[in-house]
């Protein structure tokens, strides 16, 4: 079992077969063959994904009659985003000033060149 939740959204994000149904539940709401259909796996196969996403907080499962639907929990998400861009901030603040070191090692060279 995964500790951290971001952990779990990492590791569910880090398959592309699961990126891709993570794309097309962004449309709207599908049902387990609907996601399955676009790929060379079964559909066994495919609930295998989709028990990882639900893990990971990323989908959501429901029963109606025969049909089992899926849908999109933006929420992990956005805690992923929110994670990322704290990280995003921290290296174009270094990159800034590595910017202007660089910009200030030039203006050195170019005064004591004649």
């Amino acid at each position: 079992m995964i500790a951290e939740p971001l952990d779990a959204v990492f590791t569910a994000l880090a398959d592309p077969t699961r990126r891709a149904i993570l794309a097309r539940l962004a449309t709207g709401t599908a049902t387990v063959n609907e996601l399955a259909a676009p790929f060379p796996i079964s559909v066994q196969a495919v609930s295998k994904h989709l028990a990882v996403l639900e893990r990971a907080g990323l989908i959501v499962r429901t029963r109606e009659a025969q049909w089992r639907r899926c849908r999109l929990d933006p929420a992990p998400l956005r805690t992923l985003a929110e994670w990322v861009d704290k990280y995003r901030r921290l290296w174009d603040d270094r990159y800034d000033a590595l910017d202007n070191y660089l910009r200030d090692l030039e203006e050195t060279h170019n005064e004591q060149t004649p």
